[in-house]
């Protein structure tokens, strides 16, 4: 007959194994980015629709702490300068990491353009419609002295876009629960232009147009997938 002590000490030591066991198994470790090659540089054409990038405009880097940070969460990053035939221009910046889970937090335009001396003012949560896609995104008044600067941005976990923190939380645990680590992009264009909606305007117009023109396969990537696509999710 068993010892009742050591019955006992027996039944803890097994608990104590499952548990460590269960933890190790639910920790995620499929790297979604494991499944596909990423290449910013030709995803984003540098030519669509009358835009072309606009070789004459210096790329602006940010300052060496912020990009000490970028450095850290992202493994891409694309800086582009788009002009039209009219003259007008957009900044598109497209910022690409392959590890976005708990630990790994996107370094959202709101914290960004503060920590280059930027105000911030005017956010608002917006839906663009984008290729046939609705995409929530997010907008931003910023201001450097002189320079009035608006911003639309959106950030996509995996196949999802996450507008607003819960919603990065809650993908986070989504594809957790399925052992996945997901990936990120962070989407943003920006131009230089006191008149904010008219700003805004163009923005969502050139938005349109550059999701048009990457290619579909790559497309749940930078708008989310269409709803038909999201069983997977």
């Amino acid at each position: 007959m068993i010892n009742p002590v050591r019955r006992t000490a027996v039944l803890l030591g097994l608990g104590m194994a499952g548990t460590a066991a269960l933890s190790y198994i639910a920790i995620p470790r499929d790297k979604i980015a494991d499944r596909w090659q990423t290449d910013l540089n030709r995803m984003f054409p540098v030519s669509f629709d009358g835009w072309r990038v606009d070789k004459s405009m210096p790329v602006i880097l940010p300052a060496p702490d912020v990009q000490a940070k970028l450095d850290a969460i992202y493994n891409q990053v694309l800086s582009r300068t788009y002009v039209n035939a009219s003259g007008d221009r957009i900044m598109l910046s497209v910022a690409y990491g392959g590890d976005q889970s708990d630990g790994m937090s996107a370094h959202l335009p709101e914290v960004c353009y503060p920590a280059q001396g930027f105000q911030v003012s005017g956010q608002k949560s917006v839906t663009l419609a984008l290729a046939g896609r609705t995409v929530p995104a997010t907008t931003l008044l910023t201001r450097l002295g002189g320079r009035y600067e608006p911003v639309t941005y959106w950030l996509t976990l995996g196949e999802t876009v996450a507008a607003t923190r819960t919603a990065r939380k809650l993908a986070q645990m989504r594809y957790g629960l399925k052992g996945m680590i997901p990936d990120g992009m962070l989407v943003r264009v920006s131009s230089i232009d006191r008149d904010a909606d008219r700003a805004f305007q163009l923005q969502a117009r050139f938005l349109d147009q550059l999701i048009a023109a990457i290619p579909g396969d790559q497309l749940s990537r930078v708008v989310g997938a269409a709803p038909t696509e999201r069983a997977a999710v």
